[in-house]
């Protein structure tokens, strides 16, 4: 005969196992902040990520002093299809967040994720995303200290949407800032442009046609590491060409350190598939989306080193110095073409590739 006790026993070890997540779909439950909710954050999300901060499950992460300056950064991912040749909107948006610290020159350290999910999502298809979000954050070394999860409506929110910030501790051999740009300084591009733009468009049927391109999404810490070592303060600044692409990044320097920047369009790395694709569709590569390529300025003196740094890290074989700072036109880029002539490179109005990112 089983006692009382014993039934009450198993009830209260049952209540305080951690749940596991069972239904095949989303729904409203899930972000109701009942038990659907436990068991969407604590049966799929939190044995994912895996750390002791997560863990503990309060309504703040408590994180370790830091040992310098801190860079706080912010992004949401609206990429539509939400898995590409090369990654997913999971990667995507770590990736994404810890370049933007990287390139301020900050360590990556901790992040968090806010999920807008759509109901109706198949489960599997978040497993797969939380799944690819964790194995990015441990590859880039970077722990999720804290998240949120909200459910919408079928049809709200196209599978999934996902909101990052990241925090980082500034690198003391890292003295970034535009106004550092002098006239002669160099500008370097880490590979090939607008893989992620166009990977997106056939991935999503846009555009009807076959090639070898996969988005370029990647973390940038250790390409900014060992350029930090190579160039020191000599390093001016950097930015990751994501939406706007390369073009735009030239503009917001330019603008920013007054000074005038001449851009060899021959130099820069375009792979052929993303060139036919561009000419297709009467795109300009240079506004094309990137998610793991950055630009740097440098010295005269430190480019072929900085460059030679660049192109030992997997990512950045195909690097290339592309351009120099000039004093003339101030605030504008110009493009050097294969022609000899020159054409000006502005910043565009609209976006010419939406969801992208």
């Amino acid at each position: 005969m089983i006692s009382e006790e014993s039934v009450e026993a198993r009830i209260e070890q049952r209540r305080r196992a951690r749940p596991r997540l069972k239904d095949e779909r989303v729904t409203m439950a899930h972000g109701a902040g009942g038990k659907a909710s436990r068991a969407l954050v604590e049966g799929l999300i939190v044995p994912a990520f895996d750390n002791a901060v997560l863990d503990r499950l309060g309504d703040a992460a408590v994180l370790p002093r830091p040992s310098g300056p801190i860079a706080m950064t912010t992004d949401s991912f609206v990429v539509r299809p939400i898995r590409f040749p090369g990654g997913s909107i999971g990667s995507l948006a770590v990736h994404g967040t810890v370049n933007d610290l990287a390139v301020s020159g900050a360590r990556p350290q901790a992040l968090s994720v806010g999920l807008i999910l759509e109901e109706g999502l198949e489960t599997s298809v978040l497993r797969d995303e939380i799944e690819a979000m964790a194995a990015a954050a441990d590859a880039a070394g970077v722990m999720l200290a804290c998240g949120d999860t909200k459910v919408v409506e079928r049809g709200k929110a196209d599978q999934m949407y996902v909101n990052t910030t990241g925090i980082g501790v500034v690198d003391d051999r890292a003295r970034l800032d535009p106004a550092s740009v002098q006239v002669g300084d160099r500008v370097i591009v880490s590979g090939p442009i607008g893989d992620h733009g166009i990977t997106i468009l056939i991935a999503r049927g846009d555009l009807d046609l076959q090639g070898d391109v996969v988005s370029d999404t990647a973390d940038l810490w250790p390409m900014v590491d060992v350029l930090l070592d190579a160039c020191g303060p000599e390093l001016r600044c950097m930015r990751d060409a994501t939406r706007g692409g390369v073009a735009t990044v030239l503009n917001e320097i330019a603008l920013a350190a007054e000074i005038g920047i001449v851009l060899d369009e021959a130099a820069v790395p375009v792979r052929p598939v993303v060139y036919g694709a561009c000419e297709l569709l009467g795109l300009d590569p240079l506004y094309v989306a990137n998610e793991g390529r950055l630009v740097a300025f440098v010295a005269p003196g430190a480019a072929e080193r900085a460059l030679a740094a660049i192109m030992s890290t997997p990512s950045g074989i195909e690097a290339a110095i592309v351009g120099e700072v000039t004093a003339d036109p101030p605030g504008r880029v110009l493009g050097r073409t294969s022609f000899g002539g020159h054409r000006m490179i502005d910043m565009l109005v609209g976006d010419p590739l939406p969801r992208i990112c």
